[in-house]
């Protein structure tokens, strides 16, 4: 057996001892598919500093190279929306932009997806490539579209595709609008985070059929959803729970900063809930529900640090610093910011702060509601 086949069996049995991998049909096509071959570009390694992520280039004749490709990590691929590992010799320290997902979470989603033999896919973020890679194994390279925004980043991918022999429909576009010379899809499957559930989603998937997705905010606590579409336009699920995380779509990211408010202005009282109530993962999503387009940032001060949340839409703020024991927050602009948050994530308590997976998800062409169960007298 050759070594990157025995890396393979080595990842299989790694996902399928996590509960990752469950059945025969997806860990034959985690057997067959080649990880590596959809690495070729070589990847970007995080380089553990003070001071802002740096990353550094990992190329294929570098003996580090393969067994990182079977690793159950996320391997970034291109920094900054255009440089890729071959652009870089020495760091970089910028954003990254398109990265291989690690193979468990990869799995994990394909299982999620509950396909069936026949079922045809409409994929949103191509990205490598490897996962549109192992639906074709699993379903039929005549049965996956697989849309990504970037094009030379699909451009990759169909190569990449090819060295393993399937050729399914790529296409090069905004993946919110989906795709919809393909038809009617059975199963609809994002690999980049979204705000919202698109209606183009919505509209694209036939009645009864499924949309999986990672819906976030911007304070970025994100969970995955499974939604079926019902027959007149809309869409209803739950959260599958995991704290799932993916870059957002380009268009969905927040917009610049710009000039941050006055802190020292606005009004201010005692906080019932402090900023660090947020730290916790279910607890700053169930806070993004009621300031879904919020921003938070830190600013470090001599004495303590500034903890700042704003609306750049809505022109709101609030920013938090603890005074002893207790917490202070000063409010401005339309409305106050801080006292959502607060409201919201006093119900979410009241109600036993369920977890997200408990929660349910209701998208139309129109709007999108996230809920948790209520307590019942």
């Amino acid at each position: 057996m050759s070594y990157d086949k025995t890396l393979r069996e080595d990842l299989a049995a790694r996902l399928t001892a996590g509960g990752h991998l469950q059945s025969t049909r997806w860990r034959q096509a985690l057997l067959d598919v080649p990880r590596h071959e959809f690495l070729q570009g070589g990847f970007f390694r995080r380089v553990d500093a003070t001071g802002p992520t740096g990353w550094e280039p990992v190329m294929p004749d570098e003996p580090a190279w393969l067994p990182a490709c079977y690793t159950d990590e996320s391997l970034v691929t291109q920094i900054a929306g255009t440089i890729v590992p071959s652009d870089i010799r020495g760091q970089i320290l910028r954003q990254p932009t398109s990265s291989s997902t690690l193979p468990g979470l990869v799995v994990r989603m394909l299982e999620d997806l509950q396909v069936e033999d026949g079922s045809r896919v409409l994929e949103i973020g191509t990205g490598t490539g490897y996962s549109t890679a192992l639906l074709c194994h699993r379903l039929g390279e005549e049965n996956v579209t697989s849309i990504e925004v970037d094009e030379d980043v699909s451009t990759r991918a169909r190569r990449a595709l090819a060295t393993v022999g399937h050729a399914p429909n790529l296409v090069v576009g905004d993946g919110l609008d989906g795709y919809s010379e393909g038809g009617l899809y059975d199963r609809i499957v994002a690999t980049c985070g979204v705000l919202d559930i698109p209606p183009a989603w919505l509209a694209q998937t036939r009645p009864g059929g499924r949309i999986l997705a990672t819906v976030c905010g911007w304070m970025y606590s994100s969970e995955l959803a499974r939604l079926t579409v019902d027959g007149d336009g809309a869409a209803r699920g739950r959260l599958l729970g995991g704290q799932i995380s993916f870059m957002l779509a380009r268009p969905h990211l927040p917009p610049p900063l710009g000039m941050l408010p006055d802190v020292n202005e606005g009004e201010e009282r005692r906080a019932v809930i402090g900023a660090d109530a947020l730290d916790d993962w279910t607890t700053r999503f169930v806070a993004q529900l009621a300031a879904p387009r919020t921003q938070r940032i830190q600013i470090p001060r001599d004495d303590d640090t500034r903890h700042v949340f704003l609306d750049v839409d809505a022109g709101s703020w609030a920013a938090l610093h603890r005074d002893g024991e207790h917490w202070t927050v000063r409010q401005g602009g339309p409305d106050r910011l801080w006292n959502r948050i607060e409201d919201h994530l006093t119900h979410w308590r009241q109600a036993g702060a369920p977890g997200l997976e408990q929660f349910e998800i209701i998208a139309t062409p129109d709007k999108q509601t996230v809920t948790w169960p209520r307590k019942h007298p």
